[in-house]
C-alpha cells in the first residue's frame, strides 16, 4: 500500500480523496511540479521548489510550506514508499469552496497533494532518438505558469500519439515555442537555441541546468527566438525535460533532421546532463 501527501499528513492512497468542489477539480486552479528521483534522492528538487513558489505567486495561491518544510516532506514520503527511480508529482489547487469563478475568501485553504511513481530512465529514447511532428500552438498566453490547465498540451500530445510520434512541436506564426510537455532545441553550425525564458513557455528545470551547462563547457548557447524554418534546417534538433532528461529528436513530420541520426552536441550534452544527475544522486544504473 503506497502513502500519499495529503495538506501536510501522511496516508495510505486509497484514503487519499478531494471534494467535488475543489477548484483544482472544477477550474484547473491550481499548479503542480514533477520532480526526478535517481536512487532515492531527489535531482534539482530546490529549482522545481522555487519555481512552484513562483507560480503560485502568479496566480494568488498563498502557501505555507517553505523549501526547507517540502524538503522533508518529499524526503519521507520516498522513504515510506522506497522509491528508488521514479518522480514526484506535487500540487497545490485553491482550495475547496462553493462553486464560483471569483476566489474564494482568504480563509479557504489551499489543498496540497503529492505522491510518487516510479519511472526508469528513458535509455532507449535517450540512445536512439525520438520522432515528432509540428502543430499550431493554441494554448493561452501564460505558459511560464506551471498551471493546471494543460488542455492545449494534452491536444497536441495526441496529435503526436495519433502521428506514431514521441513529441508534437509547437509553433505561433511560425515561430517554435517548445514541446506539448518539453522544451525544444535546435543547433546550427555548433550554436544552440532555445526559445527565451518568456510568457510563451514554461521556463523548465531541465532547460535551465542545460544553458547553466552550457556557459560552464564553453558551448555557445542562445535562448531567443527560431522559426519553423530553422528547425527543419537544424544539424541536430533535441528535447528536455523532468523525465526525457536530454533527449534527440531525429524525425519530424517524418523528415530525418540532417542526416538522421543523433548529433555529436545532443550527445555530449547527455554526458555533461548525466554527471550532474551523478554529482547530486550518485551513480546511474
Amino acid at each position: 500500500m503506497s502513502t500519499v501527501l495529503m495538506n501536510g499528513v501522511f496516508i495510505p492512497r486509497e484514503e487519499a480523496k478531494v471534494d467535488i468542489e475543489d477548484r483544482g477539480y472544477q477550474f484547473g486552479d491550481g499548479i503542480y511540479e514533477v520532480i526526478r528521483v535517481y536512487n532515492g534522492k531527489m535531482f534539482t528538487a530546490k529549482e522545481h521548489f522555487e519555481r512552484l513558489q513562483a507560480s503560485c505567486e502568479k496566480i494568488n495561491i498563498p502557501i505555507s510550506f517553505t523549501v526547507d518544510n517540502l524538503t522533508v516532506l518529499l524526503e519521507e514520503l520516498i522513504k515510506r514508499n522506497a522509491l528508488h527511480n521514479g518522480i514526484i508529482y506535487m500540487q497545490f489547487t485553491r482550495g475547496t469552496s462553493p462553486r464560483n469563478h471569483a476566489f474564494p475568501t482568504k480563509e479557504i485553504a489551499p489543498t496540497f497533494v503529492a505522491y510518487t511513481k516510479e519511472l526508469n530512465r528513458p535509455v532507449t529514447n535517450l540512445s536512439n532518438g525520438v520522432t515528432a511532428i509540428t502543430v499550431e500552438d493554441i494554448r493561452w498566453f501564460r505558459c511560464d505558469i506551471k498551471s493546471l490547465n494543460l488542455l492545449g498540451n494534452i491536444m497536441a500530445k495526441q496529435k503526436a500519439a495519433e502521428a506514431g510520434c514521441f513529441e508534437s512541436i509547437q509553433y505561433r506564426d511560425l515561430t517554435v515555442t517548445e514541446g506539448s510537455s518539453s522544451n525544444i532545441w535546435v543547433v546550427k553550425d555548433q550554436v544552440i537555441r532555445t526559445h527565451e525564458a518568456n510568457q510563451y513557455i514554461l521556463n523548465g528545470i531541465t532547460r535551465q541546468k542545460i544553458v547553466e551547462i552550457c556557459q560552464k563547457q564553453g558551448m555557445e548557447v542562445k535562448e531567443e527566438a527560431f522559426s519553423i524554418e530553422d528547425l527543419i534546417d537544424a544539424d541536430e534538433v533535441f528535447l528536455s525535460s523532468t523525465t526525457s532528461e536530454v533527449t534527440p529528436i531525429i524525425t519530424i513530420n517524418n523528415v530525418p533532421v540532417a542526416t538522421g541520426e543523433v548529433g555529436e552536441i545532443t550527445r555530449r550534452l547527455q554526458d555533461y546532463f548525466k554527471e550532474e544527475i551523478i554529482a547530486q544522486c550518485g551513480e546511474l544504473e
